[in-house]
């Protein structure tokens, strides 16, 4: 425990649940905090709204448990990189690390609905202050989708 592995391995086995569950996509998330775990979550959009995001929900479920949004300290795993709107949640949330495993051209080939804007453009052109650490455990990351793409009653959003 306390390894970047652990971690990211821990959002990868919660995005997993949605390869039965059928809530959302395979995408997981961790928020870990001097190393220990905030919040685990996964993808919950087909469940709830296009704003269920698994680190959006991490956000919401580590700031509950602290009774703050201020996350400064924090890393994030995601399985994939974050989008936009999780991208903009992690910087207002104050997190100072995402360590992610596919990046959103992977997801894009996956068939989702990707605006094509990664992590490093919102960064520079917003002048964010979070750390990008890309394509960790990508090839287990990569599993993942494949074996989501398997699924015959996968929807794509």
């Amino acid at each position: 425990m306390g390894k970047p592995e652990y971690y990211m391995k821990r959002a990868i086995s919660e995005a997993r649940k949605n390869l039965k569950t059928m809530e959302g996509g395979p995408f997981g998330a961790c928020i870990v905090k001097n190393g220990s775990i905030l919040a685990i979550s996964r993808n919950t959009v087909l469940k709830e709204d296009a704003t269920c995001h698994a680190e959006i929900n991490a956000i919401r479920a580590a700031s509950k448990k602290i009774r703050s949004f201020d996350l400064s300290g924090s890393i994030i795993y995601s399985t994939t990189e974050p989008c936009p709107m999780c991208f903009s949640a992690i910087h207002w949330a104050r997190i100072g690390t995402v360590v992610y495993g596919t990046t959103i051209k992977d997801v894009e080939r996956a068939g989702f609905n990707e605006l094509k804007i990664n992590g490093s453009l919102l960064k520079a052109l917003g002048k964010s202050k979070v750390t990008l650490k890309k394509t960790h455990l990508i090839d287990e990351c990569r599993k993942l989708i494949y074996d989501w793409q398997k699924l015959e009653n996968k929807r794509l959003y």
